[in-house]
């Protein structure tokens, strides 16, 4: 009797099954790659700004495109959201300037719904990662970014709109009880103002959530007669995140 040979037989995989590994295999290797952009990334990130990196998502819908912060960007730029409700008061207006733009939420916002911005910032760096933001939203093509100190270059400025949105003195300003406007940076808010007012009496100020509202709202009194005004609460996710007092035109404001 002879024992039957025992065989085997390779089955392999058809064109569609292998496609279907390579593809699994890039998905694998993507994932792995953005995992480890992300903890380099998060590596990079000082104590400081720990918690903003973690609100990044709010700060910019698009930040894995390759948004680009400096430390003080981080804590310092206008949430998405809000920026986007605050540029859709003034959709259509014609020229919207931004006197600390800092690295270009607002703007980026403003140019989305306005016809051109003037962006306004000291910092050179900043203006650069701005410029950089900018092109990642498609609207570079509709802002100016000017290096400068508002201070120095409103007198030559023209526009519709005034966007003030100073330094608050960093995340120390959350411990005042009630923040004035003579804290902040880099002038006291009714200099600025008052600046401001001498190019445009549309004017909107992004302040602290603890500001003093009725020191803000005392601004108006600066014109005569009186600038029209109204106070607006920013919340994200519910939580308050700053105050929005828009003075002037009424019409521009919809």
């Amino acid at each position: 009797m002879v024992a039957a040979r025992a065989s085997s037989v390779v089955l392999q995989p058809t064109r569609k099954q292998r496609k279907l590994l390579k593809r699994k295999a890039k998905v694998r290797e993507k994932r792995k790659s953005m995992k480890e952009k992300k903890l380099k990334e998060k590596s990079n990130v000082t104590p400081l700004v720990t918690k903003y990196w973690f609100q990044r998502y709010d700060l910019f819908s698009k930040y894995d495109v390759g948004i680009k912060l400096d430390e003080e960007g981080w804590f310092s730029v206008t949430p998405e959201e809000i920026a986007s409700s605050q540029a859709r008061r003034f959709a259509g207006a014609g020229v919207v300037i931004d006197a600390f733009s800092g690295v270009g939420g607002n703007a980026i916002q403003f140019a989305k719904v306005c016809h051109h911005v003037v962006a306004v910032e000291i910092d050179p760096k900043k203006v650069a990662l701005a410029s950089h933001n900018a092109k990642i939203y498609g609207v570079q093509d509709k802002i100016d970014f000017v290096v400068g100190d508002f201070f120095q270059v409103a007198p030559f400025l023209k526009g519709d709109v005034v966007f003030l949105s100073p330094p608050w003195g960093g995340p120390s300003y959350k411990a005042k009880e009630n923040f004035t406007l003579d804290l902040l940076k880099p002038k006291d808010g009714h200099s600025l103002f008052q600046v401001a007012q001498a190019i445009t009496p549309n004017i909107v100020m992004f302040l602290p959530r603890n500001v003093d509202v009725l020191q803000a709202s005392e601004l108006s009194w600066l014109s005569s007669p009186p600038l029209d005004i109204e106070v607006e609460e920013n919340l994200v996710h519910g939580r308050l995140k700053g105050i929005t007092v828009y003075f002037g035109d009424s019409k521009l404001c919809l």
